[in-house]
């Protein structure tokens, strides 16, 4: 082999070296800084974490490097503690009120009775006791006993029946002429009348009891009164909202019910067809076995022929699915007199089977529950005695003419 050949050789091993220690250093400068470092997920925002950050500026090696904007670290979430959730308050239940016991009510408003008829009273006893009965003085008894709206048959045998007593007895003591008068009275009011509210189930199905009266006699207060009657006897109730002419009078009814846990029954629509409300009041009763159904019915004027007969309409279609067992006037006791005339045109369409005597307790005159009772031939069930909720009470013979008396 000649030098030159052999220099070659040396010459190709030489790169072949050089060429393997370069590769080498590249692979060495690759794994010790060819890679950009991570920062660490610990790294602060002051660029103090493992010296790579800047120190003050928050800005990396990097980003340095790179010229790029600064990211904003979001700032750390707030640890917040789980909210209880708020559930709205319950539904207000309204109060459900006991009602006074029926039983004796008219004995204790006996005080307000009496202050309504001190004339019929005191009047009568002070003519009859005075020790001088001639006919001047019998006049003034009859006159005394008209103003009471005993009316004018009453009055004159209640005058003949004294003057034949003063007359056999010769007496004009006090308390002798009063026990008389008691007798004579209590006669004129006849305790033997069945004063009894038709309020039990027959044959099984709720009684059904029609309220009736003119404008402005108290009638929808009564039906919410009465209804708390008759809960005070244990009696279950449902009430029929067929006044529905008034705009007021059904929520008012709905509201009495609701005082003693009475359901109402009622449309929803202003000026809907009253037959159609009692007639859904007497089923919806009927459905919920209810022990008596109250229907209220909107206010007539007696000498108005249309009104009386959609009354009369009322009580035709209650009487398609049930029969009334009970149909309540309820009478002003302050229009005296005037009250009969009701009465009487009532009576003819609805046949009327008892009497509610309202506002008793004002200006009103005893004798007119003498006279009504003979003018319809029902008798007074119910009397109204003051405007609070129990002033209701049903009507006791005794305990009237005593508080006349008192």
């Amino acid at each position: 082999m000649s030098a030159i050949d052999t220099l070659w050789e040396y010459v190709a091993v030489a790169v072949g070296l050089l060429v393997i220690l370069g590769g080498l250093a590249v692979g060495l400068l690759r794994g010790r800084g060819g890679k950009t470092k991570e920062l660490p997920p610990s790294a602060r925002r002051d660029g103090s974490s493992d010296g790579t950050g800047t120190g003050s500026g928050g800005t990396t090696t990097l980003d340095r490097e790179t010229s790029a904007p600064t990211d904003t670290l979001p700032p750390p979430a707030e640890r917040t503690e789980p909210r209880e959730e708020t559930l709205p308050p319950p539904p207000v239940r309204p109060t459900i009120e006991t009602p006074d016991a029926p039983v004796g009510r008219l004995k204790r408003l006996r005080a307000r009775l009496a202050r309504s008829n001190t004339a019929l009273g005191k009047g009568l006893l002070a003519l009859l006791s005075g020790g001088r009965l001639d006919e001047a003085a019998w006049e003034e008894v009859e006159d005394t006993l008209l103003a009471a709206d005993l009316g004018v048959e009453a009055t004159t045998e209640l005058v003949d029946r004294l003057r034949t007593k003063v007359a056999v007895e010769g007496s004009t003591d006090e308390a002798t002429v009063k026990g008389w008068l008691r007798g004579e009275l209590l006669t004129l009011v006849d305790p033997s009348l069945d004063r009894s509210i038709a309020s039990s189930r027959v044959d099984g199905r709720p009684a059904v009891i029609l309220v009736v009266g003119v404008n402005g006699t108290g009638k929808t207060t009564t039906v919410g009164k009465l209804a708390r009657v008759l809960v005070a006897e244990d009696k279950d109730v449902v009430l029929g909202a067929a006044d529905t002419f008034r705009a007021a009078a059904a929520d008012q009814l709905q509201t009495w019910g609701e005082r003693v846990g009475v359901a109402t029954i009622r449309s929803d629509r202003e000026g809907a067809d009253p037959a159609a409300v009692a007639f859904d009041a007497v089923k919806g009763a009927t459905e919920m076995e209810a022990d008596v159904v109250l229907i209220d019915t909107a206010g007539r004027l007696h000498n108005k022929v249309g009104l009386m007969d959609e009354l009369g309409k009322v009580k035709r279609v209650i009487e398609k699915q049930s029969p009334i067992d009970e149909v309540l006037l309820v009478l002003d006791a302050t229009t005296g007199q005037n009250g009969l005339r009701q009465a009487e045109v009532f009576g003819d369409v609805v046949g009327v089977t008892g009497i509610v005597l309202t506002k008793l307790d004002g200006t009103a005159k005893g004798g007119i529950v003498v006279a009504v009772q003979r003018q319809l031939g029902v008798p007074v069930k119910l009397v109204g005695l003051g405007e609070g909720p129990d002033d209701l009470a049903p009507f006791d013979p005794e305990a009237f003419v005593d508080a006349i008396l008192d």
